[in-house]
Order: C-alpha cells, then sequence, then structure tokens
C-alpha cells in the first residue's frame, strides 16, 4: 500500500500547495521515496566521510527540515552587525573589543576604524565570536563558556535591527537548505520591562499573588509586542522581496518563535520574563512556545533552578496550551559542583517540556536511565548543538551524549544554537554528526524529519507513523481533495511533504551529478 502512494498521485498535490525546489532538470518527477536510491547516496555519503570538504559539498544540499534550536540574537554574525551598528554612527570602544553608542572620536567610527586598522578589526571580530578561540587564540586565558557568553556583551546596547536579523537568518537558512526556522526571540517592547521588576525575593508561596498583579499590569504590552513583530516581519519581507517575482530563497523558509526567559537574573526577573512569554505565546500564533536561557550554571541560575521550575509549573497550569522546549543539562563534569548536575534534565521534563535543549549533561544525572525512558515514551526530542557544546562545554566525540540518547529510543534533532557567534550553520552540525558521531545518511534523514515532526508549527501532522513513513488516513492517497484540504489547513503536514519532495530532488540530482542510477 505505502508504494503505491508514493510511487503515484503526488505530483498534482504538490504542485498546487507546494512551491517546487529549484534543481537541476532531470529526466522526469522522481518518486518520493526510493530505497534504493537512498541507498546509492547513502553510498556516496560514506565515500565522503574521511574528507570534510567533499562531505560539505554533499551536505549542504541535503534538505535539514527544521533547525529548533536557534537563537537569533546569536545567529547574526559580528561582521553583519559592525555594518548596521556602523549606520547607526556606533563606534569601536576604547578596549578595542566591542562596540558602544555614540558620540566618539572620528578614529573610532566603525568605517574609518576598519579601514585604518586591519588587524584591530580582526581582533574585535573574534572578541564579540568565538572565531579567534576555536583556532587557538586566547585559549590559555580564558574558557570558550567565557568567550561565547561574553560576546554578547560586547555587542553593546544596540537595538532595533530585529528586522535585519531575520532576513540574514532566514537568508542562512535558505543556503542550508533548511525549510523551518523557530527562533528565540523577544520582542524589545516586552524584554525592556523585566529588569524593572527590582530584585527583591520571591518564593513558590508567593507565584500566585505576584502573577495576579504581573498579568494585569502588562495585558496592555502584548498587543504593543504583536505590532512590533509585524513591523519586523513585514520589513524583512520587503527586503528578501517576498510575495514578488524577485522573492530570495529565504522567502521560503517558514518562521515561527518561542519566547526566551532570562534564568541568569533575580527571581522576581525572571518570573516576569516567563510570565511575559506565557502571555505572548498564547495570544499570538507566531509564538509557538516558551523557553529558558541564558548560562544554566551562573551563580543565580544555579541557586534557583527549582524555584525557576515551579515558576515554569504555575504557568503551565495557567497557560495549557503554550508548549515548553526547555535549555537544561547545559553542563558537564567539573563546570559546576555535583548537586547541579543531578537532575536539571529530569526536572525540566517533570514540569512538563515538550522537548529539551543541549541536554549534555544526561550522563551525570541520578536517574538517567529513567529520564531518557520518559523522554522515548512521551515523544520529548533532545536538541543535540555539536558546535555550541564542543565550544562552550568542552564537551564532543564519544563524550557527546547523542549516540546515549539515541539508544535509547530518544528523539534527536540537530540544531545550531548561535550560529553566528560560534562561526557555524546547520551543514557543519551535519557534517560534524558524520564524522564525529558516526551517524549514516539514513539517520540524518530520520534527523530532519524529526526536526518538523517534533516543531511546535501548527497543525497536524502528515504521518501517522513518522518511523514508517504512514501517512495519516486522510492523505492515503495524497492526490485526493480531501487530503489537499488536510493540507491546506495543516501547516506542519505542508512542510513535512515538502520535505519529502525536496529529498527526492536533492538524491535524483546527487545521483545524476555522480552518474550513477539506481
Amino acid at each position: 500500500m505505502a508504494g503505491g502512494i508514493w510511487a503515484a498521485g503526488w505530483r498534482a498535490l504538490v504542485a498546487a500547495l507546494l512551491v517546487p525546489l529549484a534543481a537541476p532538470a532531470l529526466a522526469g518527477p522522481a518518486p518520493l521515496n526510493d530505497p534504493a536510491r537512498e541507498a546509492a547516496v547513502a553510498r556516496l555519503i560514506e565515500d565522503a566521510r574521511e574528507s570534510p570538504p567533499a562531505l560539505r559539498v554533499l551536505l549542504r544540499g541535503m534538505p535539514k527540515g527544521g533547525d529548533l534550536h536557534n537563537h537569533l540574537g546569536g545567529a547574526i554574525y559580528a561582521e553583519d552587525f559592525l555594518v548596521w551598528a556602523g549606520a547607526k554612527g556606533f563606534c569601536v570602544d576604547a578596549s578595542g573589543l566591542g562596540v558602544e553608542p555614540p558620540p566618539c572620536p572620528t578614529e573610532r567610527g566603525i568605517e574609518a576604524f576598519a579601514a585604518a586598522n586591519e588587524f584591530a578589526m580582526d581582533r574585535l571580530i573574534d572578541a564579540m565570536s568565538t572565531r579567534g578561540f576555536q583556532r587557538g587564540v586566547g585559549q590559555n586565558d580564558v574558557s570558550g563558556h567565557t568567550q561565547f557568553f561574553r560576546s554578547f556583551e560586547r555587542f553593546g546596547r544596540m537595538g532595533g535591527e530585529t528586522a535585519k536579523m531575520l532576513t540574514a537568518t532566514r537568508r542562512i537558512a535558505a543556503g542550508d537548505n533548511l525549510s523551518y526556522l523557530e527562533l528565540d526571540h523577544n520582542t524589545l517592547t516586552l524584554v525592556s520591562v523585566v529588569r524593572a521588576a527590582g530584585d527583591e525575593a520571591i518564593v513558590e508561596a508567593d507565584l500566585a499573588a505576584v502573577y495576579a498583579g504581573e498579568a494585569k499590569a502588562f495585558a496592555a504590552l502584548v498587543p504593543k509586542a504583536r505590532a512590533e513583530l509585524d513591523a519586523d516581519e513585514a520589513a524583512s519581507s520587503k527586503a528578501m522581496a517576498c510575495g514578488t517575482a524577485a522573492a530570495e530563497p529565504g522567502c521560503k523558509v517558514a518562521v515561527h518563535y518561542l519566547f526566551q526567559a532570562l534564568r541568569a537574573l533575580p527571581p522576581r526577573q525572571v518570573y516576569r520574563s516567563l510570565i511575559l512569554g506565557f502571555m505572548m505565546a498564547d495570544a499570538d500564533p507566531r509564538f509557538v512556545g516558551v523557553n529558558i536561557v541564558m548560562p544554566e550554571d551562573a551563580w543565580l541560575a544555579r541557586r534557583d533552578y527549582a524555584l525557576h521550575m515551579a515558576m515554569i509549573r504555575f504557568l503551565a497550569a495557567k497557560y495549557p496550551k503554550v508548549k515548553l522546549s526547555l535549555h537544561a543539562g547545559e553542563v558537564t563534569l567539573g563546570q559546576v559542583p555535583p548537586q547541579d548536575l543531578k537532575d536539571h534534565i529530569a526536572q525540566a521534563v517533570a514540569v512538563g517540556a515538550k522537548r529539551i535543549g543541549h541536554g549534555t549533561g544526561i550522563a551525570f544525572e541520578d536517574r538517567a536511565e529513567d529520564t531518557m525512558a520518559r523522554m522515548a515514551r512521551e515523544g520529548i526530542a533532545v536538541e543535540i548543538n555539536l558546535t555550541s557544546n564542543a565550544v562552550i562545554l568542552g564537551v564532543k566525540g564519544a563524550d557527546h551524549p547523542l549516540q546515549l540518547y539515541r539508544a535509547h529510543g530518544v528523539p534527536v534533532v540537530l540544531s545550531t544554537d548561535d550560529q553566528g557567534v560560534l562561526r557555524s550553520d546547520m551543514t557543519n552540525e551535519y557534517v560534524r554528526a558524520v564524522r564525529e558521531q558516526g551517524l549514516t545518511y539514513s539517520e540524518l534523514k530520520q534527523i530532519a524529519r524529526a526536526g518538523l515532526h517534533y516543531a511546535f508549527v501548527p497543525g497536524a501532522a502528515l504521518w501517522a507513523d513518522p518511523a514508517k513513513l504512514v501517512p495519516v488516513a486522510v492523505c492515503a492517497d495524497f492526490a485526493t481533495p480531501s487530503c489537499g484540504k488536510y493540507l491546506a489547513g495543516n501547516e506542519k503536514a505542508r512542510l513535512q511533504l515538502d520535505l519529502e519532495q525536496r529529498f527526492a530532488v536533492f538524491e535524483a540530482e546527487r545521483l545524476a551529478r555522480a552518474g550513477k542510477v539506481t
């Protein structure tokens, strides 16, 4: 039955509902699922396994589904940010390691500084990213963790560039053959009031009363935040000529957002950021969930971890439709005291996380096997960030728990975290997955599909059984009007069918280039 579904009926529906990918001309439409074709491409990947350049060439064109762990503020390369800062009159600060708002001496204007100080500009870019650190610069003086998080402080106090950031990130995603981004992002309207919450102590018994006051006080901000996002998205679409004949490929990348609450702050401020996040995600369908971010090993984040989980549990009960993807387990042995390794992931799962960000410290948790069993049973995916974990935590290769999760049946997705600061992209994450984790092409396809299946993108899924690619009953034949109606009403299903189309085109094109037929 499945073979007949794949072999017939899909062309008309894809043409009607989906924008076909640009690709070299093929002899004819390729069937969506062809095991022999997949096996032939897998052999090409295996032949290139020991050559990173050859592997990158092959994998760059591979469709990669969704990037579910991508911080918009960290997705931007320092060079782009410096151009935008220069246009606003910002200057290189006196240390030469960051930027600051005007006024300042003419020679420290960014364009003038760059023109006159080539190597000092290199030093500035290294300071605003992990570029130099990853090549050995300063490794005796600072950890990857410190260099990474310190980079953000050096971006200065410049705001208002969300539209440009969206544009840049969607362009990168399109070049990586991603079809969906779930961006960690906060509107300036909401984040601007977080620190005004002060540092008065708060305990779990206070949560209900504080929530009542905060929700009432800030309800009027949510429409303003939505209007801010409207304007940013419109400006980004205009920059890429979306909706016109000249539309850039980035226009095809679907985008939703996670509101990122801030954990390394006094508890009143953390709680306010969480309340605002839940309110925004409940009101605006573009925000498909809430996250909690900042260094998990920060003093306040460690001290108040259980309190933060209590805050999330309380708000999740108030807003049951809001989904949670929580950073948890972004720690490792020696980085924090033993008590901070024993149950962070377990606590996040217990309060309702549907995905875990990083999860690097799972092997050090007291009940690691029970937690992974629950994640496998309940379909709680882990967002694996190989470059991020290597740079920030020093965890890579056989020390990384990716294969441990897979061995316990936990769904795995690959993601970029902060690709600009980390000087990476999704293709690099796939290359690392092959070379460092031993993944095969078939396993990469599973991960790409998981990047849509476990996304919080609105709508029902295409697959009743995603492992076996068995479609839901209404789409037993993709060409039927009932399936067309289902796809039209479910963004997730449309993206999933589009991914299979992309796989078919990619595989046929790769084999054509290699002079192979199946």
